[in-house]
């Protein structure tokens, strides 16, 4: 598809894989458009921990009440996983450059009016905007990738790139946060992003090229209406379930709501000419199990971290800067894990890969689970959290290169909206779902209950593996690394 804008007589579009044989290095000028897809997915990953440290300092600069605080992280999530479904078909409808270009704006804009809000209501506003901004650019840049290198080790490396940056970032983000609040001031948290967005979008359109588009379907309105609606009720009761716990009504409520909305949206795309998800793609063993494996290596790992934070802080007596080190190796390791596994799809294919990371990722938490309160722990864990660490990345770049295997170019937008939605969803599931297991469980102290949560995290990530292994039948291209 072919970006309107880059189709003016003074510059002709370019093909969107000029030199891309599978096992061939990329050209220069694709080398230049995927550091500029990087850096912004770089800067999203960065956003979603960035201000973790800032928060005190940001509540009292603004006079936020205590509860108000949440909505810093929930207007981001709301937005960023309510809309991303649809923009992901709005990049398939109207080009993936332009949607990215304009999301880059957005968070740039939005990044600013953060940077220099006065009071919380504009400060939650710049959140919103960021996340409809992430909702933007992440399925856009994302389909640019895969469609910018053909399937198979050239897709790979690039998916594992992105997957080692984001995992980086995430783990930078807190680390960035705390700097600038500590040196400088928390609105450089919002600041930096105005810098990059600037960079990007006067790089971006002269690098970023992507296929010719056929004929433009229509939008499914209805359809793109019930499913973000759906998301958001989703993703709002899941928020709150953190924040009041799980019994609470106001959390079932938008559940419930949630699931009845999926129910008419499926209805609704059963009986329209040109739907938002194509039923077919839907078919797909590789884009739903995938999907559901990513969900989980999200939900189970990023869940984790919260686990062994408590374990660290609230049973060794460890500070926040000593915990935030320990598990920064466990940052290391997802980075590492990131640039090994396109290795590991070309020697075997993108299913086992998901497979071995999750299962690897079950038996390095396993022991987690028999965690006491002797500090002798520490070097034990240190290993595990670095293995798990590995583990997790090399199976989340596989359920990416999964769930985008075989997908035609037009969908692509759609598939990579549906790659980085579960993303989304399995962090917000993550934490609140352990949180709630703690809680029932400890009752007398708080360990019993990090061992038990600790033990169903690892057995999530096992069960992941063997439905994986069961269910996921990879289409027969080169790209699967099906033999």
């Amino acid at each position: 598809m072919t970006d309107t804008a880059s189709s003016t007589p003074s510059r002709p579009p370019l093909p969107a894989s000029p030199a891309s044989p599978a096992g061939r290095r990329p050209t220069r000028a694709q080398t230049i458009a995927m550091a500029v897809l990087l850096t912004a997915n770089l800067t999203l990953a960065v956003d979603f921990s960035i201000l973790n440290v800032a928060l005190p300092r940001l509540g009292a600069d603004l006079g936020f009440t205590v509860s108000g605080l949440q909505w810093v992280f929930t207007a981001l999530a709301l937005c960023a996983a309510g809309f991303t479904l649809f923009f992901g078909r709005v990049a398939d409808l109207f080009g993936r450059r332009r949607l990215f270009l304009i999301g880059m704006a957005l968070l740039g804009a939005s990044s600013l009016a953060g940077g220099l809000a006065q009071d919380p209501a504009l400060l939650i506003a710049a959140r919103a905007g960021q996340g409809i901004a992430t909702a933007m650019v992440a399925p856009a840049a994302l389909a640019l990738m895969t469609t910018m290198f053909p399937e198979g080790p050239a897709r790979a490396r690039a998916l594992g790139f992105n997957g080692a940056l984001m995992a980086a970032g995430f783990t930078a983000g807190a680390v960035l946060g705390g700097l600038l609040t500590g040196t400088v001031s928390w609105r450089w948290a919002f600041l930096v992003n105005v810098v990059v967005a600037l960079a990007v979008l006067v790089i971006g359109p002269l690098v970023l090229r992507e296929p010719a588009r056929g004929t433009r379907p229509r939008l499914d309105v209805a359809g793109a209406i019930l499913i973000t609606l759906a998301l958001v009720a989703l993703v709002y009761g899941i928020d709150m379930s953190g924040h009041a716990g799980w019994t609470h009504p106001g959390v079932w409520g938008p559940i419930v709501a949630a699931l009845a909305l999926f129910g008419v949206f499926l209805a609704v795309e059963s009986s329209v000419r040109e739907p938002l998800v194509e039923p077919a793609l839907l078919r797909r063993s590789s884009v739903v199990w995938g999907n559901a494996a990513g969900l989980l290596a999200f939900a189970t790992e990023t869940s984790l971290v919260f686990l062994l934070s408590l374990y660290l802080q609230e049973v060794l007596g460890s500070g926040a800067i000593a915990a935030g080190l320990v598990l920064g190796v466990l940052g290391i390791g997802t980075v590492l894990g990131g640039l090994m596994a396109p290795r590991i799809i070309g020697r075997t294919n993108a299913k086992t890969a998901i497979v071995i990371g999750l299962a690897v990722q079950a038996a390095a938490t396993i022991p987690l689970a028999f965690v006491s309160e002797s500090r002798g722990w520490l070097i034990p864990l240190l290993v595990l959290t670095f293995a798990g660490g590995v583990a997790n990345l090399v199976a989340i770049v596989g359920y990416t290169v999964t769930s985008t295997a075989g997908v035609p170019a037009e969908q692509q937008g759609l598939a990579t909206g549906l790659v980085t939605l579960s993303q989304q969803v399995g962090i917000a599931l993550g934490t609140p779902l352990m949180s709630a297991i703690v809680t029932a469980a400890a009752t007398t102290a708080l360990l019993p209950g990090l061992q038990v949560a600790i033990g169903v995290n690892a057995v999530i990530a096992g069960v992941a593996a063997v439905l994986v292994a069961a269910f996921v039948r990879l289409p027969h291209t080169r790209g699967s690394g099906t033999r």
